[in-house]
C-alpha cells in the first residue's frame, strides 16, 4: 500500500512567496470526510484527481494514500455532489535543501490560514526549516483539509 509521510506547519508571514518556484490554484471537495477513509476530489490547474486517504498513525505523520488522475469534466461533476465546504486555495512550491515545501494559502471560509507541508521518506528524517516556518501542527486534525471543509478557520476565533 502507498503511504504518505508528511509534517505540517503554520506559516508566520508571506516571506515564503519570494522563494516559490511555482504556484497553482486548487479547488477540492470531499465525497467522504470520515477520518478512517477520506475521499477527495481535486482540480489542480488543468488536471484532476480522486484521492483516498486512511486513518493517520499516532503521531499524525503517516497514513495510507491512493491517488488516480481523472478527467476534469468528471471531477467537476463529482465536486457538485461533494459534502458542503469546498476548499479553495493557492499552492506554492518552495525548494528547501533536498525537500520541497507545499505552502497552501486558503481563501473563502478559511481566509487567513497558511499551512506548509513537507513530505518525507521516513518519520524521523531531518529537513531544513525556513525562517517563515511557524508552529508544527502535524497530527492536529483541525488542519486537515477534510476538517477545514466542515469547520472552517473563520469559525475558530
Amino acid at each position: 500500500m502507498a503511504k504518505e509521510i508528511e509534517r505540517k506547519f503554520l506559516v508566520k508571514n508571506n516571506d515564503f512567496k519570494k522563494s516559490a518556484f511555482k504556484k497553482m490554484q486548487i479547488k477540492q471537495g470531499f465525497l467522504s470526510s470520515v477520518p478512517e477513509r477520506t475521499v477527495r476530489i481535486r482540480i489542480k490547474e488543468n488536471k484532476a484527481f480522486i484521492t483516498i486517504k486512511g486513518l493517520s498513525n499516532k503521531s499524525g505523520t503517516t497514513r495510507f494514500e491512493w491517488e488516480k488522475e481523472i478527467p476534469i469534466n468528471e471531477a467537476s461533476e463529482l465536486l457538485s455532489i461533494c459534502e458542503p465546504g469546498i476548499i479553495d486555495k493557492t499552492r506554492y512550491l518552495i525548494k528547501s535543501g533536498k525537500h520541497t515545501y507545499e505552502v497552501d494559502e486558503f481563501y473563502g471560509e478559511n481566509e487567513g490560514l497558511i499551512i506548509a507541508e513537507i513530505e518525507l521518506h521516513h518519520e524521523n528524517e531531518n529537513f531544513e526549516k525556513p525562517k517563515w516556518l511557524g508552529k508544527e501542527v502535524t497530527g492536529d486534525i483541525r488542519y486537515y483539509n477534510s476538517q477545514l471543509s466542515q469547520n472552517p478557520y473563520k469559525n475558530w476565533k
